[in-house]
């Protein structure tokens, strides 16, 4: 039996109009013992051809349903609904393909009118209506009508599953149709990023680092298509619409995330708003992706004290041996600035201490020591003054730097300066001044 796809619409639509709204579809045959019979045999018909998977075949017997019980049972529009998408899916012919969409959604409809559950089923249909609809130029506009409807009434419980395909509604509807405003994708923007950051939340107090991860990559998507809907993102957009509202509310993360994400894609992290958002994010979520990239911007500021505190930070939360290393190193350049050349090297050692792979540390210390030449100099002896770059040049071979090794050897103590304290070649000697390193008598320069 051919399907006429239009009276099938027709039928439908029908259906809805005639029915009382909200009941709840628990399994309720028809009272007629006739009548029942019948409807028994219908969803027996339409069951055996949904299972065979022939579709076209449990139409009819499907409609007689809707049209005679449409109360019967929520299952009839689980099945119509899987029906009617499958027949959509499988048409190529795009009249009738069209024909089969309208089913589908008018079918969704009837199942609220009838059996209730709007949040839920609504979020299902506009699930299909994305599918089907959202790139047919005549039905873009409703299907955003849709989702702002979807969001309307579902709060934070709208589906995972219509976070990411919101956003790409939006952006069809701006390349299709052009018919947004800055404004309106901005106000849709915000109450989607809302409720995905409300998911996350819940997530991670659920402890579900799964549901985390996978909800942090639909935000970062959808992030990625703002600027694709026509909304120029940088950093005058960001002070201009996001810094008055995050200066009047500081603790507004969701506003200060938007300003960090925006302002770091814009290449302007050294912005003084950046750095307010990004400790605002740090401190609900210490990160040391935050803490390292906040002490580098402050150093660079010149403002050591807070650079100091980040990287400290930093070491303590780093996930990784090269991490916990590259954020020792940065105490230590810092400590070396504010002139504390001892608590340096101390962050140096824990730098090695964290990755013995790398050598950096070492040659950090080298550094240190070569530099302290006027610090430690007595001014009495050159032989006893220059062992300090013996020990600089103890700390270059650990790191493996022949360069720097060679440039500090040739300020080894002489020969002559050696005897002349009665020294020889092979002997241990202390550095007494903050050093405090013993080092052997090598290499000695010849005179």
């Amino acid at each position: 039996m051919k399907m006429n796809m239009r009276s099938s619409v027709m039928l439908l639509a029908l259906s809805l109009g005639a029915v009382a709204s909200f009941g709840q579809c628990k399994l309720t045959w028809p009272e007629d013992p006739e009548v029942r019979a019948k409807a028994e045999e219908k969803v027996a018909l339409y069951d055996d051809a949904k299972t065979q998977k022939n579709y076209r075949a449990a139409v009819a017997p499907l409609q007689w349903m809707l049209n005679t019980a449409p109360k019967w049972s929520t299952k009839l529009y689980i099945d119509a609904t899987d029906i009617y998408n499958n027949l959509a899916t499988a048409e190529k012919d795009p009249v009738k393909k069209q024909v089969l969409v309208d089913s589908l959604m008018l079918l969704y409809d009837m199942r609220v009118t009838n059996c209730g559950d709007e949040v839920n089923v609504l979020n299902r249909k506009v699930m299909y209506a994305a599918v089907f609809n959202s790139q047919n130029k005549a039905k873009t506009a409703e299907v955003l009508a849709m989702y702002d409807k979807v969001y309307e009434i579902s709060g934070n419980n709208v589906l995972d599953n219509n976070l990411l395909s919101y956003m790409q509604v939006i952006q069809l509807n701006v390349a299709l149709l052009k018919n947004l405003t800055e404004d309106q994708i901005l106000q849709r923007y915000d109450k989607l990023s809302a409720i995905i950051d409300a998911k996350i939340k819940k997530a991670q107090t659920e402890g579900k680092q799964a549901d985390v991860d996978r909800l942090k990559k639909v935000k970062t998507s959808v992030d990625d298509i703002l600027p694709k809907c026509g909304v120029t993102i940088d950093c005058e957009f960001v002070r201009k619409h996001f810094a008055p509202k995050f200066l009047q509310n500081p603790a507004d993360l969701l506003t200060a995330k938007k300003i960090f994400t925006f302002m770091t894609t814009g290449g302007c992290i050294e912005d003084p708003l950046w750095l307010q958002a990004a400790e605002a994010i740090h401190k609900e979520s210490p990160d040391y992706g935050l803490a390292i990239n906040m002490a580098r911007v402050y150093a660079k500021k010149g403002e050591l004290a807070k650079a100091e505190v980040f990287a400290i930070e930093a070491a303590d939360l780093a996930p990784s041996a090269e991490n916990k290393e590259t954020a020792n190193i940065l105490v230590g350049d810092l400590l070396v600035q504010k002139g504390s050349k001892a608590a340096a090297r101390e962050a140096y050692r824990k730098a090695v201490a964290a990755n013995p792979a790398s050598k950096e540390g070492y040659e950090k210390i080298g550094d240190l020591y070569m530099n302290s030449f006027k610090d430690c100099q007595k001014s009495v002896s050159m032989a006893e003054d220059r062992l300090i770059y013996i020990a600089s040049y103890d700390m270059y071979a650990r790191s493996g730097n022949q360069q720097k090794m060679a440039a500090v050897r040739a300020q080894f103590p002489s020969v002559t300066e050696c005897f002349e304290q009665g020294w020889k070649e092979g002997e241990s000697k202390s550095i007494s001044c903050w050093v405090g390193e013993t080092v052997v008598l090598k290499n000695l320069r010849k005179d």
